[in-house]
């Protein structure tokens, strides 16, 4: 799987994490269960090719195998929910763990990943993230948020301090802050 413009190990840079660890295995199981399709405790290469594809985010299937396997328990088709804990802790230390070590993160990445996130939400390019963007992105990640209108619209106007109905890049930026902190 490329890493287009990610932030790497030895890179330098500020890494971050959800500001519990408990919030972020309540988050990593609600992601498990909704990469898990056929509701089987199974996460398979395609199951978890097809979900980062509705993100946005091609990979080559031979090497997201090739990366998924090393993680799969003898006997089972895919990641189970403790495997895939397994990928996300080895993922977080290769992407984060080094770097906690080195200086700071360069502000120019930071900015470029919070802009490549905001285009995953801003799907008709207008520097907006309207209610209906924000429906369709959640409604194609399966969560139920996504299916009434009125919940996508508090979440908008949770966030929306100019009150134009619409999440812009700085809003969704202070968002993120919000979601996110630097470790140190």
């Amino acid at each position: 799987m490329e890493n287009d413009g990610q932030c790497k190990a030895g890179e330098g840079g500020r890494s971050f994490r959800l500001r519990s660890p408990s919030l972020n295995s309540v988050r990593l199981r609600r992601i498990f269960d909704i990469f898990d399709k056929n509701n089987d405790s199974i996460i398979t290469v395609d199951e978890l090719g097809q979900a980062l594809a509705l993100l946005g985010l091609q990979t080559d299937q031979a090497q997201l195998d090739s990366m998924v396997q090393s993680y799969v328990q003898p006997g089972n088709t895919g990641l189970s929910f403790d495997d895939f804990q397994a990928l996300h802790r080895s993922l977080d230390d290769a992407f984060f763990g080094l770097a906690d070590e080195a200086a700071e993160v360069d502000d120019k990445q930071e900015e470029y990943d919070l802009t490549e996130a905001f285009k995953v939400f801003d799907e008709d390019g207008d520097g907006y993230i309207s209610a209906t963007e924000l429906q369709v992105v959640l409604s194609k990640l399966g969560l139920q948020e996504g299916t009434e209108l009125d919940r996508v619209e508090e979440m908008i106007s949770s966030v929306d301090k100019n009150h134009d109905g619409r999440v812009d890049f700085f809003e969704f930026k202070d968002m993120m802050r919000n979601v996110i902190v630097p470790s140190s």
